[in-house]
């Protein structure tokens, strides 16, 4: 079993890749929220690995349900994954995702003061794996399956934000706890309609927004969303660093380039692979803001 819960993590889950994932995530709002709001001695204890270890494990959780939700629909599309090629079985990773979903909650219960934030995740998460209980309407639309799973970022920045404003005592309603339940949501919004955008003479029997909509309408939204995304970047970057806001505005400069360019011509590139660069660039300055600003403030 061990095997075979090695190749299925190995594939589609890098233990160690995304507890770093967790951390980041974890830390870059738990810090943006403080240094928005003037907070610069930090308590950091064991709740916040806790906070870091509940993103991964509720990530894994997402993970592991999609993967079971539709493993006959994946025998056609994905043969080559290890459920479908047989190298792991259903009730290995319903087993060991089980344990760390209950190592999550036993620690959240116990030693975290936002359990009830925990609850609502994992609520969403629950009916995101049950299609809402609307599967016969949700799963044959790409839309709908947008609208109702891809929030799932704003319910884990809210369980993040929650933990940091009930621990340092802040108040909830804010401009910068409000901008914050948009920081990687919008980028993974980006990223989940981008990677499903393609030339025209590149569709298949998958499901794409470019074959509903047209591959520039679906580009065009796109690029409507990454400029919402970079203003509350803007925003809650405005008091760390300026520098910072320069390069973010360079980026999105060049992002907005590419964007117009695969409009004109799809089959330059694919247009997933320019927006996982910018990503990648956009978050690592915000990471980097933070912690310039920890270690030498304003700049």
């Amino acid at each position: 079993m061990l095997k075979r819960l090695y190749v299925y993590y190995h594939e589609r889950y890098p233990i160690f890749a995304r507890l770093i994932l967790g951390l980041i995530v974890f830390g870059e709002i738990y810090f943006i929220v403080l240094l928005n709001r003037g907070v610069t001695k930090f308590d950091i204890t064991y709740q916040e690995l806790i906070g870091c270890y509940t993103v991964f494990a509720f990530l894994l959780w997402l993970r592991v349900a999609d993967d079971l939700k539709d493993y006959e629909t994946d025998f056609k599309l994905f043969p080559d994954r290890p459920l479908q090629r047989g190298a792991t079985t259903r009730k290995d990773i319903f087993v060991s995702c089980l344990i760390f979903e209950i190592i999550a909650l036993v620690l959240n219960m116990i030693f975290m003061p936002n359990r009830i934030f925990f609850v609502v995740l994992y609520i969403y998460g629950y009916l995101m794996s049950k299609w809402f209980f609307q599967k016969a309407k949700i799963q044959p639309s790409l839309p709908k399956a947008l609208v109702t799973h891809n929030p799932v970022q704003m319910f884990v920045n809210l369980y993040i934000i929650s933990f940091t404003v009930i621990k340092y005592d802040l108040s909830f309603l804010n401009l910068t706890t409000i901008m914050t339940l948009f920081t990687l949501y919008f980028p993974a919004l980006i990223w989940e309609v981008s990677r499903k955008i393609k030339a025209p003479q590149d569709e298949n029997d998958y499901t794409t927004y470019s074959k509903l909509f047209g591959y520039k309408r679906a580009t065009r939204f796109v690029l409507i969303v990454t400029l919402m995304d970079i203003v509350t970047n803007f925003i809650l970057v405005w008091n760390l660093s300026k520098i910072s806001v320069a390069v973010l505005a360079v980026l999105v400069s060049w992002m907005t380039y590419k964007f117009i360019e695969f409009s004109k011509d799809p089959t330059k590139y694919k247009i997933v692979s320019k927006v996982e660069i910018y990503t990648y660039l956009q978050e690592s300055t915000m990471l980097l803001t933070v912690a310039v600003y920890l270690l030498v403030g304003k700049i």
